[in-house]
């Protein structure tokens, strides 16, 4: 009898394993969420790797947001009262990447945060803005650092 309830477990074990669900691989990258991710990082964060990891943060933290739409492409191409959050999208000029090894780094650093390698580096920015122009209503907001040609807040 002993040997039926071993062989018994074995098959109840065995089928367990058979129905339960894997989990999607980590590696897995949404194609529509990597080109938005990538074009942004590519009009947005200039040629630095910080500032390439911090703009790619500040869509995915939005994403996660409740206060945001909840895929990277909808936070992309967010309007607020007609205008775009990002500048690339609505400034009049054709937006075709012309630099294609800035293209791939953007590509790369998309891969890699949307395949789980969040560094937190912009400590849960939800905006940003060029280090160039004036902070207008940003400086209402949080700074919490600046990272390539960018000021980031939350």
């Amino acid at each position: 009898m002993p040997f039926l309830k071993i062989v018994l477990l074995a098959i109840l074990t065995l089928l367990a394993a058979c129905g339960s669900r894997s989990t999607p691989s980590p590696t897995y990258v949404d194609a529509n969420a990597h080109a938005c991710l990538s074009e942004t990082i590519y009009f947005e964060a200039g040629n630095t790797d910080d500032g390439r990891i911090a703009v790619g943060e500040v869509i995915l933290n939005r994403a996660a947001d409740a206060r945001f739409p909840a895929s990277v492409c909808d936070v992309v191409d967010e309007r607020t009262n007609g205008m775009c959050q990002f500048s690339y999208r609505c400034d009049g000029r054709i937006s075709a990447p012309k630099n294609p090894d800035r293209l791939a780094l953007a590509q790369e650093t998309a891969r890699q945060l949307l395949g789980g390698a969040h560094s937190n580096l912009s400590n849960g920015a939800l905006f940003f803005h060029a280090a160039t122009i004036a902070p207008g209503w940003f400086g209402t907001l949080t700074r919490l650092g600046q990272f390539g040609g960018n000021i980031f807040y939350r």
